[in-house]
């Protein structure tokens, strides 16, 4: 089971970036530092289109279990940092809390199908600066996770996507929408075989 905890300060094997952040560095982690104005968005309500956030991605071809723990000091609305999984720019979901204000933020997920993007959230104080969250695929299925002690996991939402793929790019991803600079860590990324498994129906 691949464990990825930035150790040897370098990205590991088989990872690449998508949109490269403003600037990254080791230190007990993976830190990234958004540049401005960068968001994952597809049409609904807002109307615009964004793809220009960062990620740090892996190929997999397989049903998998990715995991993360990340931490945070936002400075502006939106900053959010979190789990990607990606087939293109139109399909495709991502998981984070996002910041609101000094009292509450969005804990939540975005699900993408064909271009038009959703939004599930749950409020959860700003003083959470430390979040674990997990996605697990199974076929084009997704159930996604998160943890405040990486003991105890809650579910945020099963998901489907729609559009059928050989491969996705899952990893880490950040972003600050209306701001610049947010820097956020990344303690490490796991994954390996898929964790979510079938459960009977109610008869």
């Amino acid at each position: 089971m691949p464990f990825h905890d930035f150790s040897t300060h370098s990205i590991p094997p088989s990872f690449f970036w998508f949109n490269p952040p403003a600037n990254s560095f080791f230190d007990q982690g993976l830190h990234l530092i958004t540049k401005p104005a960068t968001d994952f968005w597809q049409t609904t309500h807002y109307g615009f289109q964004r793809d220009d956030g960062h990620c740090l991605l892996t190929r997999l071809t397989e049903d998998f279990s990715i995991t993360t723990k990340t931490r945070f000091q936002p400075n502006s609305q939106y900053d959010q940092c979190g789990l990607m999984l990606r087939i293109d720019s139109k399909n495709w979901i991502k998981c984070s809390t996002e910041y609101e204000d000094a009292n509450v933020s969005r804990l939540g997920s975005v699900v993408t199908n064909y271009g038009f993007s959703d939004w599930s959230t749950q409020d959860i104080a700003s003083t959470v600066q430390a979040v674990r969250y997990r996605l697990s695929k199974r076929q084009q299925d997704v159930l996604i996770e998160y943890s405040l002690d990486g003991q105890k996991w809650h579910q945020m939402r099963v998901a489907h996507l729609h559009l059928p793929a050989k491969s996705v790019d899952v990893g880490i991803y950040a972003c600050s929408p209306v701001g610049k600079g947010f820097q956020c860590q990344f303690d490490w990324i796991e994954i390996g075989a898929n964790q979510w498994f079938y459960e009977t129906a109610p008869s």
